[in-house]
């Protein structure tokens, strides 16, 4: 440890304040080699932190520039013999106090493999897939699957694994795994596939040992846990598979099919149900759930200049599921405080995978939905009042370099009751739900949950097949839904949809958008 180091960590210790922003770093980015820091007049030693590190840690942190006064500019090399530093957070010191928050790489210049642009889609159309023949007939143009970093990681290398070198280590990967899912044929017939990338425990016991969250809680009730960034080794793990998978689905050739949207966990604002990381604050699952999306999007840009890293949220957005603040936060609150310390530490490009269901999810008549309000302090955004989320996402304060950030509603669906009514109501819920998106130019995809009725899912029904009796989601036969979901973006939608018009209790359908 340096002098200069051992005398800033004497000065820190319980007294972090920011006392000379002329000196801080105002934007990193990164080239195929170097890094370049823009910064503050200020004289200054540039400190470099794991991406896991506070500024508490700045004693164990590193000194690798030092500026001068007046210098507004500084190159480091972007390795350190294999270690790659594009992850690392950066703070400038002055007087043995930091100038800033902790600021991150936030451009990337150069740094892909991959330069395509981000596919336009023929329409909105989309489908989490279980059967592929049958979305493909349906005429999908967007996908979503789930994709479990537990079934693809490997401990050490067999006959069936594919190998990363990520900063002078090898990692392990089950290419029967990636084999098995139909990305590259939903790819090569133009559909846009999403990957929803979630950590099931109890399946992978090596894997569990370094990928699991320290504050995972054993009491989860869907054994799905928040990824574990907060040590070296899960770290390590968590963007080794990131990487590996934004350069396997991102290859020119086509090769193995192509991933444009990686959906980084499930439900956030839920997290105790869907995102575990124990009892944890609103501000603990900002914080915690920022460093996995900003890995996962400098992971991502290392293979492809376009592909999109998304945040995932419930329908509450000003209210929680539970009045437990220890297990569940606000959509919205989540949101602003994610966008404002995305910002502190270098803005970046990450966008939004929304679910809308119904407030009732048992009741697929959305438009009869009573708490969805028509301004930002609504309770939920259901499909009812799906425009204030669009609306929200154009404030000036949610843009990203001027631009909306862009969503997609990557699970939602509509229960088939068994009444006589029961399959009208679903479809027409659909007919309701497709054209409020439709209207939406922010909104650049509709993606039904579920294609097979589910056992699993508490005795909803959201599919466009019934499932077999007695089977988990074995297909029976396609319900009402099934027809209108193939014509929502045909020439013929109109006269599909017809039948919604007095269901809902409009005349035209220019009344759905309020």
């Amino acid at each position: 440890m340096t002098r200069a180091l051992k005398s800033i960590i004497a000065l820190l210790v319980g007294s972090l304040h920011f006392s000379v922003a002329d000196a801080a770093i105002t934007h990193i980015a990164a080239g195929a080699d170097e890094l370049m820091f823009t910064l503050g007049a200020g004289e200054a030693s540039l400190v470099e932190l794991m991406p896991h590190q506070t500024l508490r840690d700045i004693g164990r942190g590193r000194i690798v520039a030092v500026s001068e006064r007046g210098q507004k500019a500084i190159m480091i090399p972007r390795r350190d013999g294999g270690r790659d530093r594009i992850y690392s957070g950066f703070v400038a010191v002055t007087n043995a106090q930091p100038s800033s928050q902790i600021r991150y790489v936030e451009e990337f210049r150069g740094v892909s493999r991959d330069n395509t642009p981000y596919p336009v889609a023929a329409s909105k159309k989309g489908l989490q897939v279980q059967m592929v023949d049958d979305a493909l007939a349906l005429g999908i143009k967007h996908a979503a699957l789930n994709f479990n970093l537990a079934t693809l990681i490997r401990a050490r290398p067999g006959p069936d694994t594919l190998t990363w070198r990520m900063d002078g280590q090898d990692y392990f990967f089950a290419r029967s795994y990636l084999d098995a899912l139909p990305v590259k044929r939903l790819s090569d017939a133009g559909v846009i596939v999403n990957l929803i990338v979630l950590y099931y425990t109890g399946g992978n016991s090596e894997a569990d040992h370094f990928m699991v969250h320290p504050k995972f809680s054993p009491d989860a009730p869907n054994r799905l846990t928040a990824f574990n960034t907060a040590t070296d080794e899960g770290l390590r793990h968590f963007k080794a598979c990131l990487e590996f998978l934004a350069d396997y689905y991102s290859r020119p050739d086509s090769a193995n099919g192509r991933v444009w949207g990686y959906i980084i966990g499930n439900e956030v604002n839920a997290h105790w149900e869907w995102y575990n990381l124990g009892h944890a604050t609103a501000d603990e699952v900002v914080d915690d759930y920022l460093r996995a999306v900003r890995l996962a999007n400098t992971a991502v840009r290392q293979s492809s200049a376009h592909a999109r890293v998304y945040l995932s949220l419930t329908h509450f957005w000003n209210e929680v599921m539970q009045k437990n603040p220890a297990r569940y936060c606000e959509g919205k609150r989540l949101i602003d405080e994610f966008n404002r310390r995305a910002k502190q530490g270098g803005d970046f490009d990450w966008h939004l995978a929304y679910h809308p269901y119904p407030e009732n999810l048992f009741e697929p008549r959305t438009w009869l939905d009573k708490q969805p309000a028509h301004n930002a302090d609504t309770p939920k955004i259901t499909f009812k009042n799906l425009e204030v989320l669009h609306d929200y996402f154009k404030r000036q304060e949610m843009l990203f370099r001027g631009q909306p950030r862009r969503i997609i509603l990557s699970e939602q669906g509509f229960h088939c009751s068994n009444i006589l009514d029961g399959d009208v109501w679903q479809a027409a819920g659909y007919c309701y739900a497709y054209r409020k998106a439709a209207s939406l130019d922010g909104i650049d995809a509709f993606i039904l949950h579920r294609h097979v009725d589910h056992s699993g899912e508490g005795g909803l029904n959201l599919g466009l097949w019934t499932r077999k009796p007695d089977s988990i989601s074995t297909p029976e036969k396609p319900r009402r839904i099934y027809d209108v979901f193939k014509a929502a973006d045909t020439p013929d939608w109109e006269k599909s949809f017809q039948f919604a018009l007095p269901v809902i209790g409009i005349t035209n359908w220019s009344q759905v958008v309020k």
